[in-house]
């Protein structure tokens, strides 16, 4: 737990990944026990500061690859996820954890029609689970489910009693997320100032504002963020580890040390095991995030890169690309052409361009590299015999 409590110590902003918990519950998602245990290690190895390991309370094979991730001896804290029941914490004891999430509803919606029961009932439970974990000498996480529809009175109640009773954080879930981040900065800001307690921002993405929020919440004074890769997760997903991260360091000045460049590998990889292959047009990590079809742009970057990218590619271990398409200018062909060894003129460019752009528009998509070449190869032939014939 070296990492998490030096961090803690140094007052930095930390990541929460539970790409193991909540993104597997994402729908349709199952990972293997040794794709968790690669999952683990990968965080890891790019500096995620606590890894939310899973459900131990479920027994069977996620009970044992929560205990086989805690033998890893990574340098990341390891969390087990509990419903507000002692039984419950006394599975992640098992398992050896060094951290406990305690989650319970604080939403009157929740609290009526799920759990069926009172405030008080959710505050008692609440806090004996708290005082057990802590006897057993844990980090606590207190989660506030669907904190962001809760009555903000009630909420500061259940705060308080989770501090009083030893809880090291509250968690502040938008859970069907309907925040908006001006609405969640003034949210997260009072609860800090009205308790005392860190916070971390868990926010799922039902209106697309999942890391907005997040950096909002932040902003506020928000010390830990919730992610997971790519943003899996229930319904529309949470915030995802490499957006935040980035938007930390090239919008907030913000750098927490995390490896970047391995970014790509390891969507890549969660993506697989998921059985949710990354979005071509996925921030940050997709495909297309560095690839360059309009001539204007694509001259732009092969001038300059920073006219059109913030940062490079490699930083998060991908490669720039120019396609040629429909959009695509003479200086992406003529650079297209110099990958090939070939050094066209503008003039040459500029007559290969209609054939390009024709052939992309019949195809409906942008052009292969052999197809470039037998439409140049089609252009030099032509030329070739108008040059006989003439």
């Amino acid at each position: 737990m070296g990492r998490f409590q030096n961090a803690l110590k140094d007052e930095k902003i930390l990541l929460v990944d539970t790409t193991l918990r909540d993104g597997e519950q994402t729908a349709g998602v199952v990972f293997s026990n040794q794709e968790k245990l690669q999952i683990a290690r990968m965080l890891d190895g790019i500096g995620v500061h606590q890894i939310e390991a899973g459900v131990p309370v479920m027994g069977g094979d996620e009970k044992n690859v929560v205990r086989k991730i805690v033998d890893l001896e990574l340098e990341a804290s390891i969390m087990g996820w509990n419903r507000a029941h002692t039984g419950d914490v006394q599975h992640s004891i098992d398992c050896g954890v060094d951290s406990v999430a305690i989650s319970i509803s604080t939403s009157d919606i929740h609290i009526v029609h799920k759990l069926r029961t009172d405030r008080d009932w959710v505050l008692s439970n609440m806090t004996k689970a708290v005082r057990f974990a802590k006897k057993a000498g844990l980090y606590v996480s207190v989660n506030a489910e669907d904190a962001s529809r809760s009555e903000l009175d009630f909420l500061l109640k259940f705060a308080r009693e989770a501090r009083d009773a030893g809880a090291d954080r509250l968690r502040y879930c938008d859970t069907v997320g309907v925040l908006e981040p001006f609405k969640t900065y003034e949210l997260v800001k009072t609860i800090i100032e009205e308790t005392g307690m860190e916070i971390e921002m868990h926010t799922h993405n039902d209106f697309g504002m999942a890391t907005a929020n997040a950096l909002a919440g932040a902003r506020a004074g928000a010390r830990l963020i919730g992610v997971t890769v790519s943003g899996l997760g229930e319904r529309a997903g949470n915030a995802a580890l490499e957006e935040i991260t980035m938007a930390l360091k090239f919008l907030m000045g913000t750098d927490m040390g995390i490896d970047t460049k391995r970014f790509h590998e390891v969507s890549e990889y969660v993506g697989r095991a998921a059985g949710r292959p990354v979005s071509p047009g996925r921030p940050i990590v997709g495909s297309n995030a560095f690839a360059h079809e309009s001539g204007i742009h694509a001259d732009g970057v092969l001038k300059n890169p920073a006219t059109y990218e913030v940062f490079s590619p490699e930083d998060v271990g991908l490669q720039r690309q120019i396609i040629i398409g429909k959009h695509s200018g003479s200086k992406s062909v003529m650079m297209k052409f110099k990958e090939y060894g070939i050094q066209l003129t503008g003039e040459e460019a500029g007559e290969l361009l209609p054939m390009v752009r024709s052939a992309t528009v019949e195809l409906k998509r942008p052009l292969f590299d052999k197809e470039i070449m037998y439409i140049y190869e089609d252009y030099l032939h032509q030329k070739r015999k108008n040059k006989h014939v003439n």
